[in-house]
C-alpha cells in the first residue's frame, strides 16, 4: 500500500490557516479600533494602555476635586468678602458713635444700624455653604 502525499498541497493548506489567523487578528483590530485587543497582541503594551488608562481615571477625580475646591473657595471669598465690608462700617459707625457732639437719639439709631449690621454677618456666618458644608465649619477646620 502506497501513502500519497501532496506536499505542496500541504504548505498551501497551512499558509492558507495562517493566512486566516493572520486576517482574524487583522478584522479584530480594525473592528474594535484599538493596536491592542488582548494580551496575546501586546502584552507590554497592554499592561502600560491600562496604567495608564488607571492614571487617566486619577487625573479626572484630581481635576474635578480641584473644580470642587475653587468653587469652594469662590463663594468662601465672596462671603468673606461681604463680611468685611459690613466689618468696614461697623468701624465707621463705631467711630461716629464717639463723637461727643451726637445726641441719645443719634446713638440709637447708630446702635440700631450696628445691630442690623452684627445680624447680616451672623446670616452670612449661618447660612453660606457649598454642597451642604457650612463655610464656617469648613474655615475652623482649615484655621
Amino acid at each position: 500500500m502506497f501513502v500519497n502525499t501532496n506536499i505542496p498541497a500541504m504548505n498551501a493548506q497551512r499558509q492558507l490557516f495562517n493566512n486566516n489567523i493572520d486576517l482574524d487578528k487583522s478584522l479584530e483590530r480594525l473592528s474594535s479600533g484599538l493596536r491592542i485587543n488582548t494580551g496575546a497582541d501586546d502584552a507590554s503594551g497592554l499592561a502600560m494602555a491600562e496604567k495608564m488608562k488607571a492614571q487617566g481615571v486619577g487625573l479626572t477625580s484630581a481635576i474635578q476635586n480641584t473644580q470642587d475646591g475653587t468653587s469652594l473657595f469662590k463663594i468662601a471669598d465672596g462671603a468673606l468678602d461681604q463680611v468685611g465690608r459690613i466689618l468696614s462700617r461697623l468701624e465707621e459707625l463705631v467711630v461716629r458713635a464717639n463723637n461727643r457732639t451726637l445726641t441719645d437719639s443719634d446713638r440709637t439709631t447708630l446702635q440700631n444700624e450696628i445691630g442690623q449690621l452684627i445680624d447680616q454677618v451672623n446670616v452670612i456666618s449661618n447660612n453660606t455653604e457649598y454642597n451642604t458644608l457650612k463655610l464656617w465649619f469648613f474655615l475652623k477646620l482649615c484655621g
